[in-house]
């Protein structure tokens, strides 16, 4: 399961779970933007970054690293991205690191060339094995632990999320963040499901009403059931973009061409 793109969309959208996974308060992230940075003249790409919106010696640049698969040169990585980072942008003066390991199995084994860091108060290891079932009193640490969720408990997980996230939130728009999130995990941990049965499963009958669903069933009444498959499948193409899937992910899941979806993505732009 690829959850590097759930995890940019969780620390974009609620970027108070960074906080909390590094146990401190999520009202920090009243004081950072979030953006994913490209270090200049090489293939170094940081996924996460908190930077400050005001500069001072009490408020660090924060760097955010997932890691769900073994890689033993993670640290290496990590490690030269950051300090690649530093030498790149003066103005960091200060810095701390969150990295988060699905388990302690895929963690690399020689950490001696970077343990005075890893045991320094810079960097803080997560690992989700070790979230508990008090992670769902909270919607964002919900959120991370669903994404290692066993499939058996997942449904019910999410459900119990969703419900939460209309019961607590009070503003619509925060709560579609919240549902959103919900779906594209439930998307990436059922792979054959198509996103109407995700959407009953989860029990959002509401989205059933939005513009965009019944669009797709439209289209899928109009037209002829053989040329009537493919373009249904190519209006469903935006909703998995809203999603957050990368085309080659939609292109596998619909059955569809790479340039068939960049297509579709290129037309529902214009």
């Amino acid at each position: 399961m690829k959850t590097d793109s759930i995890f940019y969309r969780l620390f974009l959208e609620i970027p108070g779970v960074y906080f909390q996974l590094i146990g401190k308060s999520p009202t920090l992230a009243n004081s950072y933007k979030f953006r994913s940075v490209e270090i200049k003249q090489t293939a170094f790409r940081l996924d996460g970054v908190l930077v400050p919106n005001i500069q001072s010696p009490d408020t660090p640049i924060h760097f955010a690293e997932v890691q769900m698969q073994k890689d033993e040169a993670f640290y290496r990585r990590f490690f030269g991205e950051i300090f690649l980072y530093l030498s790149q942008y003066e103005e960091a003066k200060y810095w701390q690191a969150l990295v988060v390991f699905r388990n302690r199995n895929i963690e690399p084994k020689d950490t001696q060339p970077y343990q005075a860091l890893l045991n320094s108060s810079n960097v803080t290891v997560v690992y989700l094995e070790d979230l508990g079932e008090e992670a769902y009193d909270n919607l964002g640490l919900g959120i991370v632990k669903l994404i290692v969720e066993d499939e058996a408990k997942a449904v019910q997980q999410a459900k119990m999320l969703s419900a939460k996230a209309t019961t607590e939130l009070a503003q619509e728009a925060e709560q579609q963040k919240v549902l959103e999130l919900v779906k594209t995990v439930i998307l990436y941990k059922f792979q054959n499901l198509g996103p109407e049965e995700v959407i009953e499963m989860l029990g959002m009958e509401d989205f059933k009403k939005s513009r965009l669903y019944q669009g797709i069933k439209q289209e899928g009444r109009e037209e002829g059931r053989q040329e009537g498959t493919l373009l249904t499948k190519l209006r469903v193409v935006p909703m998995f973009l809203e999603l957050g899937l990368t085309i080659e992910e939609i292109a596998q899941r619909l059955d569809l061409t790479v340039e068939q979806v960049q297509q579709a993505s290129q037309s529902q732009s214009n």
